[in-house]
């Protein structure tokens, strides 16, 4: 029996461990192929942004086996992959623009000695 995806941010999580998922996979495609830069995603708290931005990030990863049966399926390049920074800002608050360079800049500098 299927389980209702309650807090759960992973899109590699909520297809194998069998959660419900309406598919929005269509929207990737949309935003991908509108073009423009820079985005801005408001909604409120639990609507689904982390979990889309988890979904945007595993078709640029290119990890198909996840879309099964998805629109992004049969609608997105598989043999192109792309790199992904993965940054979130959810785990601290930052009191102004300086705290959050030092933030940005440590997470940064901790990508970089990974690679």
């Amino acid at each position: 029996m299927k389980k209702l995806p309650i807090g759960i941010q992973s899109f590699v999580k909520m297809r194998e461990d069998d959660f419900y998922y309406v598919d929005k996979t269509r929207m990737v495609v949309e935003l991908v192929n509108k073009g423009g830069g820079y985005y801005f995603l408001s909604r409120p708290r639990r609507f689904g942004k982390s979990l889309f931005l988890d979904t945007l990030r595993q078709a640029f990863l290119g990890k198909k086996e996840l879309f099964s049966g998805l629109y992004l399926e049969d609608h997105w390049d598989w043999d192109i992959r792309y790199p992904v920074i993965h940054i979130s800002f959810g785990s601290g608050v930052m009191k102004d623009i300086e705290e959050l360079t030092l933030v940005f800049q440590d997470i940064l500098a901790r990508i970089a000695e990974y690679e």
